[in-house]
């Protein structure tokens, strides 16, 4: 974690938001997560103030609408779940025009859209104004176990490493022209596969030897101090804070 590590969600600037200590991020947005879950699916309007402090969050780190909501394509094969739901579920069914659709189902596939959306924007918004390393820095600093971080941090780093691997044996591939168009180079795939596992082990344990030889015993030194103030965590607050007098309102009104 020593070295910075930029990834395609984050985006880089100089808002309030960035300058938050990532665990003041990371504890917001956990506890915004949370209180959105608990909020009862009928206060249709507590999600709708929940979309809002999300688009206040993203105007106050400068983050474009486009932006977010361009990869809030994640959560399309959720949204294809939840949308089969009103078909399939029993009890109470309405009927919209041809269709008959399951009361409790629109109710379920309601509760998956709207909490699994606001989930994902919040994280997405996390995402965008923390660098990886930070974020690893963060979960570290709110005491999440460190083998957990180191393998994280491995994980993140090897997913590069083999994503760029994959990425020259392609190119090796498409210059010696094979194209594969049907099953029969599915032999020349299985190889390819197979290469990139033992190079992949290969250099795991070139790195771990790398790592042992510079004095490493099975835990990352924290290089920097990430302490926090109280005026950062009050301004860290503000979004579950707000999100939490909504909550209580969704289950009184």
């Amino acid at each position: 974690m020593g070295a910075g590590h930029a990834h395609k969600l984050y985006r880089h600037g100089h808002s309030p938001v960035h300058a938050l200590p990532s665990h003041c991020k990371i504890a917001a947005v956990f506890c915004f997560v949370l209180i959105v879950v608990s909020t009862p699916r009928e206060a249709i309007w507590a999600f709708a103030l929940y979309a809002v402090l999300i688009a206040s969050s993203a105007a106050v780190a400068r983050i474009p609408a486009g932006f977010l909501l361009k990869r809030l394509l994640i959560e399309v094969p959720f949204v294809a779940f939840a949308v089969l739901m009103p078909f399939v579920a029993e009890g109470p069914r309405v009927q919209t025009g041809w269709l008959s659709l399951s009361v409790s189902g629109l109710w379920g596939a309601w509760n998956i859209l709207a909490k699994g959306t606001l989930g994902v924007a919040a994280s997405v918004l996390l995402a965008s104004t923390t660098e990886l390393r930070e974020l690893l820095l963060g979960l570290q600093r709110l005491r999440m176990p460190p083998m957990l971080v180191q393998i994280a941090s491995f994980m993140i780093r090897y997913g590069d490493v083999i994503t760029d691997e994959m990425r020259r044996m392609r190119i090796a591939r498409l210059s010696r022209g094979f194209e594969a168009r049907g099953v029969r180079h599915w032999g020349v795939l299985a190889k390819s596969a197979g290469a990139l596992f033992i190079r992949s082990y290969e250099r795991g344990e070139r790195v771990h030897l790398a790592m042992v030889s510079r004095g490493y015993t099975g835990t990352m030194p924290v290089l920097t101090d990430t302490a926090a103030t109280r005026a950062q965590w009050t301004h860290a607050a503000t979004l579950p804070v707000a999100a939490l007098a909504v909550c209580l309102l969704g289950w009184t009104l």
